[in-house]
């Protein structure tokens, strides 16, 4: 054998050992995940819509450069960051749904009573199909909601200061003040909702952006998340986006900027926002004050989904 085929051969072999090291790290990884049995590891657990970029976005969060693959089920991987003088790892697991919401019977995987106080969803959407937003935010949402009221309600039973923590934990970031605070049912666990493929709606019909965003800022204030929109073409939205998610999954300083405005790129961290700010088209805010909490969102979505329906 030529001293060139040779090399190649234990090229070969180193490859598919450190590939064999990788999946036994990842298995392992994996298995903890689903026991729950690491203190201070985190989960960001992405669903939405199909084709939206999810894996895209995971991969520039992880700062990987490798080709996306569509993803049929639920996949997992994992990110490692080194923190303090010891140089530990924070390890977060990911996790991600393909399918759309069709596949809501393996949201039971990420989502448990071992790994919910240390969980975000990341609900992804596609801005650039406008048609399909409402039915992804709604579905999606219910799916995700009743899990984690399920996992909560279990943990009444088993671990009763865990509950309470997570149900106090979901108002803090609105504070004891908030105007909205007897309107809003924010989800127990952080949640962060991402609008992707803005370079493709940026360019959309006035009144179609303005009532898209109007939509994205009511759902996402009244359960309590944060908002940001972002395009995989636009480094400064990448980056605002990883930085975002570093800060669920290891605790990075959050960004205190906010983008309201239709005509660019939302940012709107949660507890944030309001409704008099958003603006309810049949009521002023003196009159939202004044009528009762379920009826005032009742109207708002009413009043969302004629405009909406009107616009695609």
């Amino acid at each position: 054998m030529s001293d060139k085929k040779r090399l190649d051969v234990d090229k070969d072999l180193w490859t598919i050992a450190l590939e064999e090291r990788d999946r036994n790290t990842e298995d392992k990884e994996k298995s903890q995940a689903l026991q729950g049995v690491v203190d201070g590891d985190t989960n960001l657990f992405f669903v939405g819509s199909q084709n939206a970029g999810k894996t895209t976005l995971i991969l520039q969060f992880l700062e990987r450069e490798e080709p996306s693959k569509p993803t049929t089920g639920l996949d997992y991987t994992y990110g490692r960051k080194s923190k303090g003088a010891k140089m530990e790892k924070d390890v977060t697991h990911i996790w991600e749904l393909g399918g759309g919401t069709s596949l809501s019977k393996l949201i039971e995987i990420p989502i448990t009573t071992g790994s919910i106080n240390n969980l975000s969803v990341i609900l992804v959407l596609d801005l650039s199909k406008p048609e399909e937003l409402w039915t992804t935010l709604e579905v999606a949402l219910k799916q995700v909601t009743q899990r984690v009221n399920q996992v909560v309600s279990e943990l009444k039973s088993s671990d009763p200061q865990l509950a309470q923590k997570l149900k106090q934990r979901r108002w803090k970031k609105f504070g004891e003040d908030h105007p909205d605070k007897d309107l809003l049912d924010p989800l127990p666990v952080p949640l962060l909702i991402i609008g992707t493929k803005y370079d493709v709606f940026q360019d959309f019909d006035s009144e179609k952006k303005k009532m898209v965003c109007k939509t994205l800022r009511f759902v996402s204030h009244i359960n309590g998340a944060s908002l940001q929109f972002y395009s995989s073409k636009s480094d400064a939205l990448v980056n605002k986006v990883r930085q975002l998610l570093s800060h669920f999954a290891h605790g990075a300083a959050a960004s205190h900027t906010m983008s309201m405005d239709y005509t660019k790129p939302l940012t709107v961290p949660a507890g944030s926002d309001a409704l008099g700010q958003i603006g309810v088209p049949s009521l002023s805010s003196g009159e939202l004050g004044k009528i009762n909490a379920r009826c005032a969102v009742a109207v708002f979505q009413n009043e969302v989904l004629w405009h909406h329906s009107s616009l695609v």
